[in-house]
């Protein structure tokens, strides 16, 4: 079976993976492992699938990078050069976002729990677009705009009580779903109209976000016309155009063989042809269409690279494979469930010999990358990768046990950037006061 490679990886005559044309055994020797590596070529080519196809689609639209999938410096640096805007939902995700030199109008605050402090330094920095999520949040910006004599663009999320075939831990448009505000009960009309009470927030549009790792457009298309019946609603009763619909992301990626998802461009060809429909079967204005891709466009550009330690094996039973990394540089397995794909990166030619399950170093019995997973004999000082890996790996990377946090380097035609250092022992202390 072959490895799932993506982008610029390959795999060359020597068995040695390569990423950007940089060997992996390379990368491994100058930064260490566990490793981060992205294919900046690959995201550049995902940023622009989604871009291009509004373009040829003659669509006002802006692409917004649901900056949790991966926060750096650098990505934001990397993507504000290709043209798209950012979705962040802390005052961390906004900080690291100025001072990476993003322009603020180009910044949407997302959260379903944003405190005063947040909504005040965003208003205070000028953020282009605030998401209301909530009643309080909906209030404390209201009197934030008033005592600051400011106008704030906003938007309401909705939950327009749409399922996406998908996971139930990261289902998000349903009725039961702690974000948004409801449709049926009446929650969004309500908090319409509370926005509209006040002088300094301007509504700007309506925004959902129906799931993630979806692989087909049904739940949009499902979605668009719950979104649209709700505008055409407020059209009657308001006399109220929104200017923008956001039907946020979710659009699915390829983890293993099993993965199916459609290229960028069909999701946003779809997408733009069902709003146009229906706008057109209602006679309703079009509007800018926005998306927030996050986990599509840095996933399959991101590898994990190990090295194998211990191993264990029980006669008829397992055969364990440990790395130097695990659930603290991926809790997704533990956490979801997720499914993987990995090889020997400095092998990858070699027969495949034997059915391990690989380990991570964690003590936690959960603590397991890949089950039932196909290798040549893996000894210690083997390199394992470890694919799509971009998404929701260093974001969401702890340092339990007392571990430091990897390294990430960005790679491309021959060249590497380390662009997060690794932490060092030092660092997991930092903050530890002595007892007095």
């Amino acid at each position: 079976m072959k490895p799932l490679l993506f982008g610029t990886s390959k795999i060359n005559d020597q068995g040695i993976l390569e990423i950007g044309g940089v060997q992996a055994t390379d990368l491994a020797k100058d930064f260490g492992t566990p490793l981060f590596v992205y294919d900046t070529a690959l995201i550049k080519k995902q940023a622009q699938g989604f871009k291009q196809t509004f373009e040829e689609l003659g669509v006002k639209h802006r692409v917004i990078y649901a900056s949790k999938a991966f926060t750096s410096k650098a990505i934001y640096q990397l993507l504000q050069k290709e043209g798209l805007g950012f979705d962040v939902v802390s005052d961390g995700e906004l900080h690291t976002a100025l001072v990476s030199g993003v322009n603020p109008d180009m910044i949407e605050f997302h959260g379903n729990n944003k405190s005063y402090s947040e909504l005040l330094t965003a208003v205070e920095e000028k953020v282009g677009m605030i998401v209301l999520d909530n009643f309080h949040e909906l209030e404390l910006l209201k009197a934030i705009t008033k005592e600051k004599k400011q106008i704030q663009k906003v938007m309401l999320r909705v939950t327009p009580g749409v399922d996406a075939h998908t996971h139930d831990y990261i289902l998000t448009g349903q009725e039961d779903s702690k974000f948004g505000f409801d449709v049926k009960s009446g929650q969004a009309a309500n908090a319409f109209e509370k926005v509209q009470e006040s002088q300094y927030l301007h509504l700007s549009g309506i925004h959902c976000h129906i799931g993630s790792q979806i692989f087909d457009t049904t739940g949009f298309s499902f979605a668009t016309e719950k979104m649209l019946e709700i505008l055409m609603d407020w059209q009657k009763k308001y006399d109220y155009v929104a200017e923008i619909l956001n039907l946020g992301g979710g659009f699915g990626v390829t983890y293993t063989s099993e993965d199916h998802p459609l290229p960028a461009k069909d999701y946003v060809k779809q997408m733009v042809e069902k709003v146009k429909e229906e706008c057109d079967r209602l006679d309703y204005p079009l509007p800018e269409v926005w998306i927030e891709p996050g986990r599509s466009i840095v996933a399959e550009a991101g590898t994990s690279l190990y090295t194998v330690g211990s191993r264990k094996d029980v006669e008829g039973v397992r055969n364990f494979v440990a790395v130097d990394g695990g659930m603290g540089d991926n809790i997704r397995p533990a956490l979801y469930g997720s499914k993987y794909n990995a090889f020997l990166a400095n092998r990858a030619l070699d027969e495949l010999t034997e059915i391990v399950t690989l380990v991570g170093k964690y003590c936690e019995s959960g603590d397991k990358l890949i089950e039932d997973l196909k290798l040549p004999k893996a000894k210690p000082n083997d390199l394992v990768a470890m694919t799509t890996t971009g998404a929701y790996g260093y974001s969401m990377a702890s340092n339990y046990n007392r571990n430091q946090k990897p390294a990430v380097v960005f790679v491309e035609n021959g060249k590497t950037q380390l662009v997060v250092k690794r932490e060092t022992i030092e660092d997991v202390a930092r903050f530890d006061l002595d007892l007095k």
